[in-house]
């Protein structure tokens, strides 16, 4: 995929030369304002940092990273798409590697995502062995309502599409990304309200602020898949 450029800001592959500023965007921007993340007060971005990083890194050498800068102020990172394939045999990886986490937010955010996946099941739903997961996105409070996460989905789309993905799927934890995705025709095909996600004690575990009330998974086909 060639650089795309508009009003000033460029979009491009993320490079693993990338990741270093990325990850501290990622830490002011992401964690800062993601429903889940923001309502536990605690350092999420610290959390299986490790792991994370290795996971991130290894999705980025995928090709399927985006990062948008602005060419008004010496390329200075304004958002990012972090996305990587996903296949069949994942679904029971991330089950175990969500229930080794220990109790902290994002070992339950992770918990929460393996339950929704599981329960989805989209390889067998739609009949495929592969798929594109959009990670995390991010864009910075000063670009926000100007239309670059829509940039940046639809980018994405595109780079699906060159590199034969049949499905690209979101998991939406915020109630804004799910309402930007469904206006770039994605559907919304399963859902957890989080007032029914509990504890063994029967403790609602995750409460967000309004309008965060749904964990959503957003999907889109990119070519023809069975039917």
């Amino acid at each position: 995929m060639c650089a795309n450029a508009k009003d000033g800001i460029t979009i491009r592959i993320m490079e693993e030369k990338d990741y270093p500023i990325v990850k501290l965007f990622m830490q002011e921007e992401f964690f800062s304002g993601e429903p889940l993340s923001q309502s536990t007060g605690e350092e999420v971005h610290l959390q299986n940092e490790k792991e994370s990083d290795e996971y991130h890194l290894g999705m980025i050498g995928e090709g399927t990273c985006l990062m948008a800068t602005d060419d008004n102020q010496g390329g200075r990172i304004v958002g990012f798409v972090l996305a990587g394939s996903q296949y069949p045999a994942d679904l029971e990886k991330h089950r175990k590697e969500a229930e080794a986490m220990e109790q902290h937010t994002w070992g339950r955010i992770c918990r929460l995502l393996s339950k929704i996946e599981l329960e989805a099941n989209l390889f067998e739903r739609y009949g495929i062995s592969k798929l594109l997961y959009s990670h995390m996105t991010s864009v910075g409070v000063s670009m926000r309502g100007r239309g670059l996460g829509s940039r940046l989905a639809a980018t994405l789309m595109e780079v699906g599409r060159a590199k034969g993905y049949p499905l690209m799927i979101a998991y939406c934890t915020s109630f804004y990304s799910a309402r930007q995705k469904e206006a770039l025709g994605m559907q919304c095909i399963h859902s957890l309200r989080y007032a029914d996600y509990k504890d063994e004690q029967g403790r609602v575990i995750f409460t967000p602020a309004a309008p965060h009330t749904h964990a959503r998974i957003m999907v889109v086909k990119l070519c023809d898949v069975p039917t």
